[in-house]
């Protein structure tokens, strides 16, 4: 019988003011701020492992992390921990959720998918209350356009084209997207990415070059040629960061019992 227990958490958190999820040499990462918080309530706890990396500036409403905690230092309901660390944190991190799960569980190795959302304000005039959480685009988009265009991502492909040069080389690049829509609810445009995977800035990659497309600069055929080309040089612009969040991360029914 093990003397530890395991945590799934839910995260949401504001990225503007973080270099990212992860823990950074310089700067501050999200994952540093959550780690310090559960520390506090449980001394031993030392590292989370998360589902993701998001980038410097990138949101997150279904960030998932698992941590050990050891049944001693736990002593307090799963209802009560996110109240909990949530008294430690800034106000711009929330732990929104707390589940126990198996030993065995790792939030990046089992997650099975995971769905992006790429906000953008389509209006002369931007909204002030989304400036931190849209990208302003003023001129007029052919959201017709870019939905046709977006059904030729959906399904097995290498996406080298949308995704930003890494400082290393990644052999791997094909990836399985399962949706790509654009939902319109007045200015607001949003496009939901779905897949078991994702590349280096792959969402901000496809969604910068969607509204390229939307604003008639490339059209569906070259957007079919640049996926085929497997060359970042020849695909649309990267989106600004702080239209992306991580909206959920998906998991397949685990029913083995607790260890």
């Amino acid at each position: 019988m093990s003397d530890l227990i395991k945590l799934k958490l839910t995260i949401a958190y504001d990225g503007t003011a973080y270099q990212g999820w992860q823990v950074q040499k310089t700067g501050m990462g999200v994952q540093q701020k959550v780690e310090e918080s559960l520390a506090k309530l449980f001394p031993s706890v030392k590292r989370i492992m998360s589902s993701s990396r998001t980038d410097t500036g990138v949101h997150a409403l279904g960030m998932v992390a698992d941590v050990e905690i050891p049944k001693a230092e736990f002593r307090m309901t799963l209802h009560k921990l996110p109240l909990a660390v949530n008294s430690y944190l800034p106000e711009d991190i929330r732990i929104v959720a707390a589940q126990r799960v198996p030993l065995s569980f790792h939030a990046r190795f089992h997650a099975s998918g995971k769905q992006y959302r790429y906000s953008v304000w389509n209006h002369t005039a931007m909204n002030p209350l989304l400036r931190t959480q849209a990208w302003h685009v003023p001129v007029k988009l052919d959201v017709k356009a870019m939905r046709v265009a977006a059904k030729h991502l959906v399904g097995k492909h290498d996406f080298r084209s949308f995704a930003a040069n890494h400082s290393y080389k990644i052999e791997d690049t094909v990836r399985t997207m399962t949706r790509c829509d654009i939902k319109r609810a007045g200015p607001l445009l949003t496009v939901i990415i779905e897949g078991d995977g994702f590349l280096y800035k792959m969402c901000r990659g496809i969604a910068g070059t969607l509204v390229q497309l939307g604003r008639g600069k490339f059209s569906e055929a070259e957007l079919k040629q640049m996926l085929a080309a497997k060359d970042r040089r020849v695909a649309g612009m990267t989106a600004p960061a702080h239209g992306l969040v991580l909206w959920k991360v998906f998991y397949k029914a685990d029913r083995r019992r607790l260890t």
